[in-house]
């Protein structure tokens, strides 16, 4: 199935804070998806969101936070028993040196607390740019955008951003929100990626911002005709 290209032009400034405000209308209370109890909890459920989804997350944090319910027990936790719980995530033999390894620069290196600042955070293995915005925002209300394949995709496709890297993408949302809802575009992008502008096929019909949008919608290609798989 051919991708669906991105538009070649940003929206005008107007259209894109009005795409904003129609998402911020849409998801109210837009939040992460990933269960967690604390900070700590929340930055080895990031880690271990990479390449999978959140719900396949949550099914299996339970029992490894129950076995390993702080940074000192799992920092102490054999890499083999983890990789046993965690196996579902896949990826589990580097999710479970990840964090391993990340319990034990917290434990070592932070006195078993999860650093807020960024400098600090991005030191911890496992922990990117990425990572490290989820755990600012969601765990301490710091204003930061962190952009997944869902942030970036959406935002490509409303003409938010031309951006060729994340960083780029999260610079070109940073200047159309207020620094206080740094956090919450991520997850108005997030929940309209996994709901409406799926990837590859998104249901224009079915959003509400598709006179706004400048991704060609999808009844103009249906009407050209449906990739084989659709028809």
């Amino acid at each position: 199935m051919p991708a669906i290209p991105f538009p070649k032009r940003k929206v005008p400034l107007e259209v894109a804070r009005e795409e904003l405000r129609l998402l911020e209308r849409t998801y109210p209370d837009a939040k992460t998806a990933l269960d967690y109890r604390d900070e700590f909890t929340l930055l080895i459920a990031v880690i271990l969101s990479a390449q999978t989804t959140d719900a396949g997350v949550n099914r299996v944090t339970p029992f490894l936070f129950e076995k390993y319910p702080t940074p000192q027990a799992l920092a102490n936790a054999k890499v083999a028993d983890v990789e046993k719980i965690i196996k579902p995530t896949g990826f589990f033999h580097s999710k479970a040196k990840s964090i391993t390894n990340a319990a034990k620069a917290i434990v070592e290196r932070c006195g078993g607390k999860v650093p807020r600042d960024r400098e600090t955070l991005e030191t911890i293995p496992g922990v990117g740019r990425k990572t490290a915005s989820v755990v600012m925002a969601v765990a301490f209300g710091e204003p930061a955008i962190a952009v997944d394949t869902h942030v970036f995709r959406v935002s490509h496709r409303l003409g938010l951003t031309l951006g060729k890297k994340p960083r780029d993408v999260e610079d070109d949302l940073a200047k159309l929100v207020p620094k206080k809802k740094w956090g919450d575009v991520s997850h108005w992008l997030i929940l309209h990626g996994r709901a409406i502008c799926k990837a590859p096929w998104p249901l224009c019909e079915e959003c509400p911002l598709v006179k706004l949008c400048p991704t060609p919608p999808l009844r103009a290609r249906v009407r050209r005709g449906r990739p084989s798989s659709e028809r």
